[in-house]
């Protein structure tokens, strides 16, 4: 008997998640402050900080598209593990600009796609029910809130420098927990089946509203991804108080994911989808307006509930509907390339370039548009679902 086969089937994923979420919980608060401490301006940070959402825009599919052909999810993600542990290394070599894009680009172009591999592995396990989907989740929840106020602290105490030292750690650890993963291969597309096409499921109007509503809804939270540490620190909290900051936020996603088999079924995918939108133009307008006021941060962090962590199932469940069987593995990977690729390239940049010019309120501000946005596309969801149920 495998250690895995010891445990539920879940267990060992829920191990990933934990340590997945521990790695990004430290590393995607702290990157763009380490960065800031090489002495690098707030246009090569925006640059660097984007390679994460570049290797988005191909990443996933590549990867997605190649688990599908051959249904070995579970070894590409051992692989992927494998290879950004070891360019993180690279994290210790040099401070150059330069140098820094190449590690970034491959250790990203790695872990960008580990999420969209791990959500198809272990999709037929969940089978629908989001209850059990959401008691996996909420392991990675915890994993990001344990580091990014542990990470908070221990910088805040010695220093930002030890960030690569972090880096090589949590990927480690993330290795570790894919290697105690069930070894199980679906069995290999052939002849029709390995080239059934997404165009069809595209062509359908609910789904080209869904992916707009998710391009301009996680396009607006990468204000929140990419900026919010900066934009604290500006104005004087110091690190450990941003992690607590975020800590929050981690908090309240993980209640949402122990709840949500209980409170999905109370709205529509649409209706929930429109209500996380709202949520997150309310964020974004918060944190412009009232950030020197920490209880309105604290409520706007709380918001997270909503505008992550409701947002991700729903979408994760209209992925898994329109996305069904052999498709399951592209659907997955567009949903990462849409949203946190393209979205999140676009983001990042062209948040950058509105904070260098004119400040991080008016940053936040041009979020809360996106937002609004998102939340006009989530409706036009909705009027289709009056049409075909969802």
């Amino acid at each position: 008997m495998t250690r895995a086969a010891r445990f539920p089937p879940l267990v060992p994923y829920g191990a990933l998640s934990a340590t997945y979420f521990a790695h990004v919980g430290f590393f995607n608060p702290y990157l763009t402050l380490w960065l800031q401490s090489l002495g690098l301006s707030l246009l090569a940070i925006s640059l660097l900080a984007s390679l994460q959402s570049l290797t988005r825009v191909f990443a996933p599919y590549a990867w997605g598209a190649l688990s599908d052909r051959t249904g070995e999810r579970v070894r590409l993600l051992r692989l992927s593990a494998a290879v950004a542990m070891l360019c993180s290394v690279g994290l210790w070599f040099t401070e150059q600009p330069l140098w820094l894009g190449l590690v970034l680009l491959l250790l990203f172009t790695h872990t960008s796609s580990m999420m969209s591999l791990t959500e198809a592995s272990m999709a037929h396990l969940v089978a629908g029910d989001w209850g059990r989907y959401g008691r996996v989740r909420l392991w990675g929840s915890a994993g990001f809130m344990l580091t990014v106020l542990v990470a908070g602290v221990w910088f805040e105490k010695f220093g930002i420098g030890h960030f690569p030292g972090w880096t090589v750690a949590t990927l480690l650890l993330v290795l570790a927990t894919t290697l105690w993963l069930p070894d199980t291969r679906e069995p290999p597309a052939r002849g029709q089946a390995s080239h059934e096409p997404v165009t069809p499921v595209l062509r359908q109007p609910t789904v080209r509203w869904f992916f707009a509503a998710l391009l301009f809804h996680v396009m607006s939270h990468f204000a929140i991804y990419a900026f919010l540490s900066l934009y604290l620190d500006a104005r004087g909290y110091s690190k450990t108080m941003i992690g607590l900051l975020w800590g929050v936020s981690v908090l309240v996603e993980i209640m949402w994911f122990f709840w949500q088999g209980r409170l999905m079924g109370r709205l529509s995918l649409a209706r929930w989808l429109m209500l996380c939108g709202a949520a997150m133009t309310l964020r974004m307008v918060l944190t412009a307006g009232a950030a020197d006021w920490l209880a309105a941060l604290v409520v706007a962090q709380m918001l997270h509930a909503l505008t992550f962590a409701t947002h991700h199932t729903t979408c994760i469940a209209l992925v898994t509907h329109h996305f069904p069987g052999r498709l399951r593995g592209r659907g997955q990977a567009l949903f990462t390339v849409t949203g946190y690729g393209v979205g999140g390239v676009t983001g990042v940049l062209a948040g950058g370039v509105l904070a260098t010019h004119w400040g991080f309120e008016a940053m936040f501000v041009g979020a809360a548009l996106l937002a609004t946005l998102g939340t006009l596309c989530a409706w036009q969801v909705q009027r289709c679902e009056r049409v075909v149920p969802v």
